[in-house]
């Protein structure tokens, strides 16, 4: 009897490749702070799980290259959809719309939640361990 990586994790280790990505674009949000007509980025948390669900329940997107000379489709649906601008709170006159406490803010819960995956993952490896050793 073999064991399934993809049932036993279920969308734990998407959700913590999210939030990676989220830390990434959070940071940029951060360092860009003070450049003039940066937009503020994020990702939909929800957007990203309900793609993925739809993935595991429907099955993959695929497309066929019916040529050599077409491009690879990696990355048609890897999420730049769901990197979605944010809305400002208040303007700026550099047409800036970075919060820098909002980001910090953000981002550290972000970080949580990263964490929170984290664990929930390796308490899943344990019990994946010792099932494995008979314990």
């Amino acid at each position: 009897m073999s064991i399934s990586f993809d049932k036993a994790l279920g969308i734990h280790e998407q959700a913590l490749g999210f939030r990676a990505q989220r830390a990434e674009v959070l940071a940029n949000n951060i360092a860009n702070a003070d450049t003039p007509n940066y937009k503020a980025r994020d990702l939909d948390f929800a957007s990203v799980l309900a793609a993925q669900s739809d993935k595991t329940q429907n099955g993959t997107f695929a497309l066929n290259k019916t040529n050599t000379r077409h491009i690879e489709a990696q990355g048609l649906s890897s999420g730049d959809e769901s990197l979605l601008y944010r809305t400002p709170m208040q303007p700026s006159i550099d047409q800036n719309t970075v919060d820098a406490q909002l980001e910090q803010s953000n981002y550290a819960e972000n970080a949580v939640n990263f964490q929170a995956s984290f664990t929930l993952l390796n308490s899943k490896f344990k019990g994946l361990m010792s099932a494995l050793r008979g314990e």
